[in-house]
C-alpha cells in the first residue's frame, strides 16, 4: 500500500478536535471519509499530533496508506481529496513518502502561532483572543522568555495518562504585533505536550494583566505542579502552523 504525505489546513471552529472521536466530528474523521469516498476502502489517517476542540490548522502534516487498487496520479491527490471534503478542511499538499514515514513519530519540530486582540472585529471572532481587559504587551514578552530553554511543562498542561515525559525543549516564544491592536504569539519547540501551548499563553496573560510576575510563571515551571497554572487562554486564537522533519516531503513549498 503506498504511503501518502498530507499537509493540511483546517478551521477547527466547528470540530472537536483533530483526533477521532465516538460521538462527536474531529478532523481525522472528515479525512478519512473523503479519502474512503474516492478509494472505496476504509483507511486510517495518521496526524503529526492532536490539536484541540477550536483549534485550527494551517501546517498540519499526515500520513495514510492509499489501497493498492487507487489509480490517482500524485499530481491530483490533493484536488480529489478536497472534492470530497467540506470547504473548512483542505490537503494542501499530498506526495507519496517512503512506507517508513511517520507523520507523528519522525517530527523533529513543531510550530504554532496564537493571536491576541485588544479589540473586538467580527472577521477575527473565530481567529483570535479578543482581550477586554488592558494589558502590557512588554510584560507579554518578558513572560514569554519564561518558557525558553528545556524544562518540564507538567505545570503547564493538561493531564494526559498517556504522557509519560513532559519535558520539552522550547526554541523560540516570540510575541510580535501584526497590525494595529493584534498580536501574534510564535512558539517553536521539539515537542508539545497536551493543553501546552494554551495554558503558557493563559499565564503569559496574567503577567500582562497584573495577576502574576514573570518571576512567579519560573517558580511554578518548576515546581510541576498544576494548582500553580492560570486559566486556559481560549483555543480560538491558536493555528498549529508548521510541522518539520530531516527528510521533509514539503520541504520544497515556500510555507512561512
Amino acid at each position: 500500500m503506498p504511503r501518502c504525505a498530507l499537509l493540511v489546513e483546517y478551521d477547527g471552529t466547528d470540530y472537536a478536535g483533530w483526533q477521532r472521536q465516538v460521538n462527536a466530528l474531529t478532523v481525522q474523521e472528515v479525512l478519512e471519509n473523503a479519502i474512503q469516498a474516492i478509494t472505496g476502502e476504509s483507511v486510517n489517517v495518521i496526524g503529526s499530533g492532536r490539536t484541540d476542540r477550536g483549534v485550527h490548522g494551517f501546517g498540519q502534516v499526515a500520513h495514510v496508506d492509499f489501497p493498492d487498487t487507487s489509480s490517482i496520479p500524485a499530481q491530483q491527490l490533493a484536488r480529489a481529496i478536497n472534492s470530497t471534503m467540506p470547504y473548512d478542511i483542505r490537503v494542501r499538499a499530498a506526495t507519496f513518502v517512503d512506507d517508513r514515514f511517520h507523520a507523528r513519530f519522525q517530527a523533529v519540530r513543531r510550530e504554532y502561532k496564537y493571536t491576541l486582540s485588544d479589540h473586538y472585529s467580527v472577521f477575527r471572532r473565530r481567529y483570535a483572543w479578543q482581550v477586554w481587559t488592558p494589558f502590557s504587551t512588554e510584560q507579554l514578552s518578558a513572560a514569554a522568555a519564561v518558557f525558553l530553554g528545556t524544562h518540564n511543562f507538567t505545570t503547564f498542561s493538561k493531564h494526559n495518562p498517556d504522557t509519560e515525559n513532559y519535558v520539552c525543549h522550547v526554541e523560540k516564544a516570540e510575541w510580535s504585533k501584526i497590525e494595529e491592536g493584534v498580536w501574534s504569539f510564535h512558539i517553536v519547540a521539539d515537542r508539545f505536550v497536551y493543553g501546552m501551548v494554551r495554558s503558557v499563553v493563559g499565564a503569559m496573560m496574567a503577567v500582562a494583566t497584573n495577576k502574576r510576575s514573570a518571576e512567579d510563571l519560573s517558580e511554578a515551571l518548576r515546581l510541576q505542579d498544576r494548582a500553580r497554572k492560570s486559566p486556559l487562554a481560549p483555543p480560538t486564537g491558536l493555528v498549529l502552523w508548521r510541522v518539520r522533519y530531516d527528510n521533509d516531503p514539503f520541504a520544497y513549498l515556500d510555507t512561512p
